[in-house]
């Protein structure tokens, strides 16, 4: 009995859940033994989550039972999401009271409950079963009590302590890091138990906050000792006769050109020209899979461990240092077995002719990047004397290089120009210091060399139509590209193609050639990153969107990736002779196991990199408590500004430190602004900060601000006119606005009372990275709606999220008017002018009464609610005790008017204040006071 076969049965439209007896009459299963192995069959599927069996035995597909499978992925402030298998899904937001015990990673069956939004993108849903298990050991702190012990696990998405018998602790001192394996996991009842396998040692000891990391996300340290031993059995000498199989190019002058630390060195090239005039291009990688054969123990560890993992103090390979630092390694001078893409290639950069094929090579260098970037740029007289007879073929290199990124930078390819922060640590481990590390010429002529041989080997496999594992890039979500062009549109760029069916990777590239060298590039860039899909692994080659290519493969690292590895082998093997029917069908189900195993892998180890990569910056920083830093505004969100220093540190500084007003997050503009003042925060605004707190625990910097180095003010409206920069004013209009600024920010004493009324700024400090459930946010919608699953925990991975959300706050105002608005603007007005910066200031002193020791009060521009203060027309002096009560009593009925669903007018709520005697019995009539502070 085949399992496709039953999948397919229980798929097709005739099929209703059938018992095991009715399901055997069907595929005539007969004898015993049959019977022994089918049942068998229907268990093991019912445990990895392929069929459900209902209540009175029957079996079904899950997506007939109003099932998903999927993984469970947990966010720090307890809730989760289950991704589904099933791409084409929505992901299931699970609250914290339904996960029925399932924690971050495992393989869950979820069951939807609600669906909502237009399109019903927003589902959520119950864990009904836990498939899979993944966390069989967690990294917490271990607290001593007096007969037990709790775990607290580093990784904050597991949100339940671990209970530890006294018997179980083995050792450990209190406050120690610990590695604790699960005895017994959570349910609904209970909390997980576990028991202590290892001490890592005290939080603070060198080294422990990486171990901590690598025990996190499972990365394994040491090999087994029979993949050492396989591998101490690899002949570090060529067999001739395998020589004797393959071309010879010992006679090439060939190189290798990588980093200065590099050990594992896998690719080396050659360039030269032909006699019509075309650059020849060789591309030649080591032959790992000659040495590591299909199934073997040194390829099983290979496959599990998926890709090398490079931390900022040591490297965890893929495969034993034998084979990666020695044998396999094209070190320079010896001979070495490769796999060559040979490409003769044309003036426009085309590849017009080319071959593939098993070599031997003997590397004439080792160069580095450095000493190339020297050579080439630096013009450095020593080193060109050094390599003379390897300059010519350098230059050679930078020519093509550059023709061939000239061809694909014409197709559209989009070419993201980040430096790399590296952060250089001493013997110790500790950071000393965190520099970009730049792309020269030496990096970009490698990396053009090895798109260019990924793309011809995909391309002619492809065509070959044999099973292999490609590199695919899928098409940016077209909801995403939209809230990017409107975030775009407020700095005066626009993306070309948004509103169609989809967008050209040509148009990212030509704002990305627009914004460059200007203040808000890196931002505009860092949001256009992530407004895209993540590159993976995929046995069909559905394209790279990012490199505009049609085909696109990874097979040049086979050191350090399997997909690498496993194609090499494949190419072997079709390259020699073909494959048959049954080994192409066994092809294709590696290929597809071995896609989706590297794609997991490789996530695993870019986040635990980026992790370190944080750490040992927090780590940088605590020793720069109190001192002065410049950066740019990366990210403004309703709990404060995310800062990137010049050296690529980030912090965030909290809404609390801007206390000069009280900020609201302009998700249009992507800016905070001040309601009084109306200062101006907005992404990609340079700022000087001081860095107060840096929590290696929290994985946390915390910056205060020193200055705004681009003040603004906010003057109404949508788009580009929204906003006027002082740097943009004349020195009269620019005095005249630091004026006004300063002016209301002084006035602070009706903010600071109105403060104290309501809990103010202090509550809201001691909520501080909490999620505030209940009630109406200032858009009209409740707090505990279902949150995004495009956006992370606000504290930890809000940097990381999509383009602004599509609800601005300017819209609450066409929702929830204010009546004095309304008023005001009876008998209509005329279409609206472009107005310079003198007409906008002059209208908003028109509104808001000017500034001075007794202004009239602050009137409504764009989407901000305030309210009269004394002095105002409409308001009455009877005393200061009377007044002062009336005052009081209608600013909280008004202010409790915004609310939805509660009196639909200001007007009407203030006349019962009114009739119901003052402060006192308003107060007593509608519960406490509470003003747009508590509604946040």
């Amino acid at each position: 009995m085949q399992r496709e076969q039953l999948l397919d049965y229980m798929a097709s439209d005739i099929y209703t859940p059938l018992t095991a007896q009715e399901l055997c009459e069907v595929f005539d299963v007969e004898r015993a033994s049959e019977f022994r192995d089918f049942v068998k069959l229907l268990n093991e599927m019912e445990d990895n989550g392929e069929i459900m069996r209902t209540k009175n035995n029957r079996y079904a597909l899950p997506e007939q039972m109003n099932l998903i499978v999927g993984r469970l992925q947990m966010k720090a402030r307890g809730f989760g999401f289950v991704i589904p298998e099933q791409e084409s899904e929505a992901d299931i937001y699970i609250p914290a009271t339904e996960l029925n015990g399932a924690m971050s990673g495992d393989k869950v069956l979820a069951r939807v409950r609600d669906v909502r939004g237009k399109t019903g993108a927003h589902r959520e849903g119950v864990i009904v079963k836990v498939v899979d298990r993944v966390n069989e050991r967690i990294v917490g702190k271990i607290a001593l009590y007096g007969h037990h012990a709790f775990v607290t696990p580093l990784d904050k998405r597991f949100a339940d302590d671990i209970f530890v018998p006294k018997e179980d602790a083995h050792g450990a001192h209190d406050g120690y890091v610990v590695v604790v394996e699960l005895t017994s996991y959570p349910s609904a009842t209970h909390g997980p138990v576990g028991r202590v396998v290892e001490v890592l040692g005290h939080p603070d000891e060198p080294g422990v906050d990486i171990l901590s990391v690598i025990r996190k996300y499972g990365l394994p340290e040491q090999f087994p000792e029979q993949v050492l031993r396989a591998a101490e059995a690899i002949p570090i000498e060529i067999d001739p006769a395998e020589i004797a199989k393959r071309r010879d190019l010992r006679g090439e002058v060939i190189v290798t050109i990588d980093g200065d630390d590099a050990k594992d060195l896998d690719d080396a090239v050659h360039v030269k020209v032909l006699e019509n005039g075309h650059y020849e291009l060789g591309v030649h990688i080591a032959d790992v899979g000659y040495y590591v054969q299909e199934g073997s123990v040194i390829d099983k560890e290979a496959f599990r461990r998926g890709t090398s993992v490079y931390l900022v103090d040591r490297v965890i390979p893929m495969l034993p240092q034998r084979l990666s630092n020695n044998i396999c390694s094209l070190n320079p001078q010896v001979d070495r077995l490769t796999m060559s893409c040979v490409m003769e290639i044309d003036e426009q950069g085309r590849v017009v002719h080319h071959d593939i094929f098993p070599s031997v090579i003997r590397t004439a260098a080792r160069m580095t990047y450095n000493n190339v970037r020297r050579i080439l740029v630096d013009q450095d007289p020593e080193l060109r004397r050094e390599y003379e007879s390897l300059v010519p073929m350098f230059e050679l290199m930078e020519q093509l290089a550059l023709i061939l990124r000239e061809k694909r930078m014409r197709r559209g390819a989009v070419d993201f120009d980040f430096d790399e922060i590296y952060v250089k640590v001493n013997d110790l481990g500790e950071p000393v210091d965190i520099v970009p590390r730049q792309r020269s010429i030496a990096e970009r002529l490698i990396e053009e060399f090895m798109l260019a041989a990924n793309e011809t080997v995909a391309e002619h496999f492809h065509w070959l139509g044999v099973p292999f594992v490609y590199r695919i890039h899928e098409e940016p979500d077209a909801a995403k590209m939209l809230d990017l062009n409107a975030f775009l549109h407020n700095f005066g760029y626009h993306l070309k193609g948004v509103g169609g069916s989809k967008v050209h990777p040509r148009a990212l590239q030509e704002v990305l050639n627009e914004v460059e060298g200007t203040r808000e590039a890196r931002m505009i860039s860092t949001v256009m990153l992530r407004s895209m899909q993540q590159a993976k692994y995929r046995p069909e080659c559905t394209g790279h969107f990012g490199l505009a290519a049609d085909y696109y493969t990874h097979f040049t690292s086979p050191i350090r990736r399997y997909p690498d590895l496993t194609i090499h082998r494949i190419m072997r093997e079709v390259l020699s002779g073909g494959l048959s029917p049954e080994r192409e069908e066994k092809l294709r189900e590696f290929v597809a196991e071995a896609s989706r195993q590297s794609s997991e892998r490789e996530r695993i180890a870019q986040d635990a990199e980026r992790e370190v990569d944080q750490l040992k910056m927090v780590e940088y920083m605590q020793a720069h408590l109190d001192e002065e830093f410049d950066g740019i505004i990366t990210s403004a969100t309703q709990f404060g500004l995310f800062v990137q220093l010049d050296n690529g540190v980030e912090g965030l500084i909290h809404i609390s430190a801007l206390d000069d007003d009280y900020y609201v997050l302009n998700e249009r503009q992507m800016a905070l602004i001040g309601e009084r003042t109306r200062r101006v925060f907005r992404i990609g605004d340079p700022v000087r900060v001081v860095v107060t707190r840096a929590s290696k625990e929290d994985l946390r910097i915390d910056f205060g601000l020193v200055a705004h180095l681009r003040e603004a003010t906010y003057v109404g409206g949508a788009g580009g006119e929204a906003i006027v920069y002082d740097e943009d004013l004349s020195p009269k209009e620019r005095r005249e606005s630091i004026r006004r600024r300063e002016s209301m920010s002084s006035e602070r004493g009706g903010r600071q009372q109105r403060d104290r009324g309501i809990g103010g700024r202090g509550k809201r400090d001691r909520l501080r990275g909490k999620t505030v459930r209940g009630g109406y946010d200032r858009a009209g919608r409740r707090r505990d709606a279902v949150p995004s699953a495009d956006h992370e925990d606000p504290i930890i991975d809000v940097r990381h999220a999509a383009s602004p959300p599509d609800m601005p706050y300017d819209e609450w105002d066409a929702e929830f008017p204010d009546p004095r608005a309304l008023r005001e603007a009876e008998g209509g007005r005329g279409k609206r002018q472009r107005q310079s910066a003198d007409e906008r200031f002059a209208k908003w002193d028109r509104e808001t009464g000017g500034v001075g020791d007794r202004a009239r009060g602050e009137r409504r521009t764009g989407g901000y609610r305030t309210w009269p203060t004394r002095g105002e027309p409409g308001v009455a002096k009877k005393g200061p005790g009377k007044a002062k009560g009336r005052k009081q009593s209608e600013r909280a009925a008004m202010e409790s008017a915004d609310r939805p669903r509660r009196a639909k007018s200001a007007k009407a709520v203030v006349g019962a204040a009114a009739q119901s005697g003052g402060r006192g019995k308003a107060k007593k009539a509608k519960g406490k006071p509470t003003g747009k502070r508590g509604r946040r």
